[in-house]
């Protein structure tokens, strides 16, 4: 990691990552918002969100340029649909995301075309990537999370691993990581569509 991504993962509090499967696509975050790392602002946010029929989006960074930035795109798909008389595809979808300008974050993005393929982008700094196995961005559960998936993915695996998978990755970085933590949402990308399963609260548990 250069030094450019390393002061960007330092400030975006926050862990997202999707996970290529064998018959899909996984995608998960935390719920954790904080104001510079010291206060936790928000615990309820899901950073994860389908943001149309067949796109799952997840952002790392400001919350308020990632919330506009997902705002943004949904408009700018509706409009080239409109214009085109078809729907865009995931990969027109991913080139409209990493032309949105964005400077404190960064962007996952996965979905399904009306074929029934699934893929999964990446937006750092407005470059594109496809990934081909998994991302965790640049949030700062990164470093938590990668060796974790680096160890533990495997090419063949099925979305139900992919999804426990994403779990145990999850369950990682909120320990360790100040800036992730109280609870997690994980979606499932399939050729039959996109389906949230796993919609978790952490909560502290004190005695009297």
């Amino acid at each position: 990691m250069d030094s450019e991504l390393k002061s960007l993962a330092l400030k975006t509090g926050t862990t997202i990552l999707g996970i290529v499967c064998k018959d899909g696509i996984v995608m998960a975050g935390d719920r954790r918002i904080t104001a510079g790392q010291t206060l936790i602002t928000h615990k309820d946010y899901e950073k994860v969100y389908p943001i149309n029929s067949y796109l799952v989006y997840a952002g790392c960074g400001s919350a308020t340029e990632a919330q506009k930035v997902s705002k943004i795109l949904a408009a700018e798909l509706k409009l080239k649909g409109l214009k085109s008389r078809s729907r865009p595809t995931v990969q027109q979808a991913a080139g409209l995301l990493s032309n949105i300008q964005a400077v404190e974050s960064a962007f996952i993005l996965a979905g399904v075309d009306e074929n029934g393929e699934v893929s999964l982008y990446e937006v750092t700094a407005g470059f594109l990537t496809k990934i081909k196995d998994y991302t965790a961005s640049v949030g700062s559960g990164l470093m938590y999370v990668l060796g974790l998936l680096e160890r533990q993915y495997k090419k063949d695996m099925t979305v139900k691993e992919g999804v426990e998978l994403a779990k145990e990755a999850i369950k990682s970085s909120t320990q360790r990581d100040i800036g992730s933590g109280n609870g997690m949402d994980i979606y499932a990308i399939t050729k039959d569509g996109i389906k949230k399963v796993v919609d978790m609260e952490i909560k502290p548990d004190y005695g009297d």
